[in-house]
């Protein structure tokens, strides 16, 4: 058995635009739900204190 082979850059059906495009749309969702926890944050320290 041949082990030095790599499986995923063999495999059928891989479709990278799709995979591209959802990394994509993870990025978006991880920088706007930072920049809104931050928003939650400051606003709770100017008007919580």
């Amino acid at each position: 058995m041949d082990h030095s082979e790599v499986a995923y850059t063999t495999a059928d059906g891989m479709d990278y635009p799709a995979h591209e495009q959802a990394y994509e749309s993870f990025l978006a969702m991880t920088k706007y739900g930072t920049i809104g926890v931050v928003t939650i944050l400051v606003l709770m320290a100017i008007f919580l204190l």
